[in-house]
Formats: structure tokens, sequence, C-alpha cells
């Protein structure tokens, strides 16, 4: 079994997991996969933000979901719970890499009342908004640059809320956060997103 088909070249089946699948587990892994491997590679190129790179971090994120996939809950969101390992995956990656920026830039506290530890922040509707309409229907090179300048954490909850079009209570619970926290990472990151590319339109 191939975990993934973007790639011309995707490499050797994975090992067995230490406490090995069934023939049934693994078909199972398999058809779940299948039915979400596009919106997967496309979360993981948002992340990465070159092909390679996306490729990389989803063959990490899918070999450990293989691995563990006898603790995934049937009849739960397999992809919310891939999204949650890739999301821990992409963390660790680029707190290894010498790459990454600093998380306090943008999540430091501001004035206002708090949630769980968190700024509390009504967030505004961004649906009409043309940052949000670029960030969810193109790949250009102005987006990718803006989204590759947030902290990790920020452009993971972004990418949940305004491209896969996640609730706070459902990117909370993927990404093991707060929703106060959600909140306050989002309305940061929409605004470093929304500067960066008013700042390259004009």
């Amino acid at each position: 079994m191939k975990l993934f088909s973007h790639s011309p070249n995707p490499g050797p089946d994975p090992p067995p997991p230490s406490e090995a699948l069934s023939e049934d587990e693994v078909d199972l892994f398999a058809r779940l996969l299948a039915q979400h491997q596009d919106k997967l590679y496309r979360v993981a190129y948002r992340m990465a933000g070159h092909h390679e790179d996306a490729q990389d971090l989803l063959q990490d994120a899918l070999l450990e979901a293989f691995r563990s996939f006898k603790r995934f809950q049937r009849g739960t969101y397999f992809d919310k719970w891939l999204y949650r390992i890739m999301t821990n995956t992409f963390i660790d990656r680029q707190r290894r890499s010498k790459r990454v920026g600093r998380i306090e830039s943008l999540d430091a506290p501001q004035s206002g009342g708090e949630d769980d530890g968190a700024l509390v922040r009504e967030v505004a509707d961004w649906g009409s908004d043309p940052a949000r309409v670029a960030l969810r229907e193109t790949f250009d090179e102005p987006v990718q640059r803006a989204l590759d300048s947030l902290p990790p954490e920020f452009r993971m909850v972004l990418i949940l809320s305004d491209v896969e079009e996640f609730s706070y209570e459902e990117i909370s619970e993927m990404m093991g956060t707060p929703v106060g926290t959600v909140r306050s990472r989002l309305h940061r990151a929409r605004g470093a997103v929304k500067l960066a590319l008013t700042r390259k339109a004009k």
C-alpha cells in the first residue's frame, strides 16, 4: 500500500507499526485516506509552502497515522484526526528548523478579557474579504509568502479556519488549545496576512 500518490516516486511501503494492523484495518486506512488525500495535500502545501516540503510533511504525518491507526476511534472524523497529527508533525519540524520564528511576537497578551488564559476577541467575518478569497482559492506566491511569515501555530489555525472552514471548537480539539487561544491566534494571523497582501497589492 502506498501512503500517498501525488509524488511520482512515493518510495517504499512504510514499515509495520509496533502493533501490527490487521488486513481489514490496513484496507480501511487506505479507503479513508483515498477520500481525503487531496485535501490533506492542499493543507500540507499551505503549511509547508513548497511541493517537496509538503510531500515530506505529509509522508511523515501519514506514517505516524498508519502506525497509530489502532488508536483511531471508528465513527469519528478521520480527516480531523489526521489534521491533528499533521499539525503536531509540522510544528515539531518547524521547531527543529533554523527558519522558525518567535511565536511570542504574535501570541503576546494584549489588553482585554481572558478565556482559559487567552485573550477573548470577536473575530470579524471574513466571508467576502478579498484576502480570504485569495487564501482559499489561489496558490500564488504572495499568498504563500504571507502564510510563510506566520509562526507555525498561527499558520495552522488560519488554514484550518479559513481554508478548511472548521469551527473554533473543532480547531481547538485538533490543536489541543483552548477556544480563546484559537480566537486570539486567528485574529492576529488574519491581520498579518491581510496586511501582507495589502502591501503587495500597492
